[in-house]
């Protein structure tokens, strides 16, 4: 890599270890490092939570759906698009008009008040669990790219570097760094994006003649996957609007519930249609220059998640090439740092908040930053063993929403709160999707074991409420 490219690239890290270092001092509590002083603005907020829920697993997976099988692989997205729209019409009133929420930092605590102090410590393991693994995915992404394009670094190399910088910057800010760091990520890759990969891979493979004559017609239809694909990633995507612990601290870091609906809002349309279709996009212009012989890589040693990085470095030229891959790190960075902070909370406040008592606010701030860079330590070491970002990633995902959803749905929005029927809904629905995902097993339909997870928590939750009532019924709250 030129060495204008690696000036331009580490002058992009350094910038946000820069960043990390400014909110680390204007935070002074919980509620600054946390929640952001709970008075963020809408763009801020909406293009954070697109910025989280796409970043690099999913800018790094799109692009190799677009590499395997064309366009069809933006409907992975348009899940999102619906998911951040039902959240904004239904979730965000309920949680944001509840008075009793006001003061909390984490989604644990949700469970805590709705069910009992029990179920809200099962939730933030289960929380805390599956965070880890996503912020592992992104790690992962970010290692790919890296390693794709500097050529004399490994992928192995290339995660410890990644994880450092992600890691650092987080422990230093908190939400707000987290926050206005995604705002400018976002942007700089939707510019890379539009200015820079697309228009130049698109010239460089020879044009839209060029395009259609490499690849088979069914790369360019959007009927090109099966039912069970759009079912499986709806089954697992969907959910995660109503438990996803990074979109609670931003609903909590939001000003009021109309700046709250308007991010989701946002959001959502950032994700399907703009991101959704440049993702794949570029990840079918990967294919038709691996077709051509232009990336120089054999068919066995061709990951489809390393097209992209690899198209990049073989067509752009020096600077601009250093401007795309912080357009991509950025891309990675805005969802690790997210989903560490997630995985940070359900730590500091869910699980050793309860026993820990501090002399004062920054004190308990401090070991918040101690937590957050454990905890990122531990989720490079769990990306060092993996190899597919989208697999864990969606993994990650199956694996909080099987536990959680359903618990959640009947806390929130019915009157049926029963401590244990949430327990063992969380915990029947989290193994049945743990075994069948592990053991690989052959499942009717072709569903995603995530789907026999949630009916396994709904029947056990519903069997349960009817068999062991609570011993004091918990009274259904109102909420405008």
């Amino acid at each position: 890599m030129h060495y204008i490219d690696l000036g331009i690239f580490v002058g992009y890290m350094l910038l946000m270890l820069g960043v990390g270092y400014y909110f680390m001092h204007q935070n002074k509590n919980q509620d600054d490092y946390f929640v952001g002083g709970r008075n963020i603005g809408s763009w801020h907020i909406g293009l954070s939570v697109v910025a989280t829920d796409v970043g690099g697993g999913f800018s790094v997976g799109l692009g190799g759906l677009g590499f395997v099988m064309g366009i069809s692989g933006s409907w992975m997205l348009f899940t999102g698009l619906l998911g951040a729209w039902l959240a904004g019409v239904f979730l965000i009133p309920r949680i944001k008009q509840d008075k009793a929420f006001s003061g909390f930092y984490t989604f644990p605590q949700i469970f805590e008040h709705l069910f009992s102090k029990k179920v809200g410590l099962v939730a933030a393991f289960i929380s805390l669990i599956g965070y880890l693994g996503f912020t592992s995915s992104q790690l992962l992404a970010g290692a790919k790219l890296a390693s794709g394009t500097f050529v004399d670094l490994s992928l192995t190399q290339s995660l410890i570097f990644m994880g450092a910088i992600a890691v650092i910057y987080t422990v230093l800010g908190g939400l707000k760094a987290v926050i206005y760091t995604d705002t400018i990520q976002w942007i700089i890759l939707m510019l890379g994006f539009i200015f820079i990969g697309l228009p130049t891979a698109y010239f460089h493979v020879g044009g839209w003649e060029v395009i259609q004559a490499t690849l088979p017609p069914e790369f360019f239809r959007l009927d090109n996957l099966s039912w069970q694909d759009f079912a499986n990633w709806g089954i697992t995507i969907l959910p995660i609007w109503f438990i996803g612990m990074t979109l609670y601290q931003r609903i909590f870091a939001s000003r009021d519930v109309k700046s709250a609906r308007k991010a989701w809002f946002i959001a959502g349309l950032f994700e399907w249609p703009i991101m959704a279709f440049m993702g794949v996009a570029l990840g079918l212009l990967s294919r038709v220059a691996f077709e051509q012989g232009l990336l120089f890589v054999s068919t066995e040693m061709m990951d489809p998640e390393m097209g992209i990085p690899i198209l990049l470095r073989t067509i752009l030229p020096p600077g601009i090439l250093g401007l795309m891959m912080a357009a991509y790190f950025s891309a990675v960075l805005s969802t690790a740092d997210s989903c560490l902070m997630a995985a940070s909370g359900n730590l500091t406040t869910d699980i050793f908040g309860k026993w820990m008592k501090f002399k004062n606010e920054k004190i308990q701030m401090r070991y918040s930053q101690l937590f957050t860079l454990i905890l990122g330590i531990l989720a490079l070491i769990i990306s060092l063993q993996m190899t597919n970002v989208l697999e864990l990633m969606l993994h990650s995902y199956a694996f909080m929403v099987s536990g959680l959803f359903v618990p959640i749905i009947f806390g929130l929005f019915t009157k049926n709160r029963n401590p244990n029927a949430a327990l063992a809904s969380m915990i029947s629905g989290g193994i049945v999707t743990l075994i069948l995902g592990i053991f690989k097993i052959q499942l009717p339909l072709d569903l995603d074991a995530n789907f026999y997870g949630i009916i396994t928590a709904l029947v056990t939750y519903l069997i349960v409420s009817q068999l062991r009532k609570p011993t004091n019924q918990i009274k259904s709250k109102t909420y405008a």
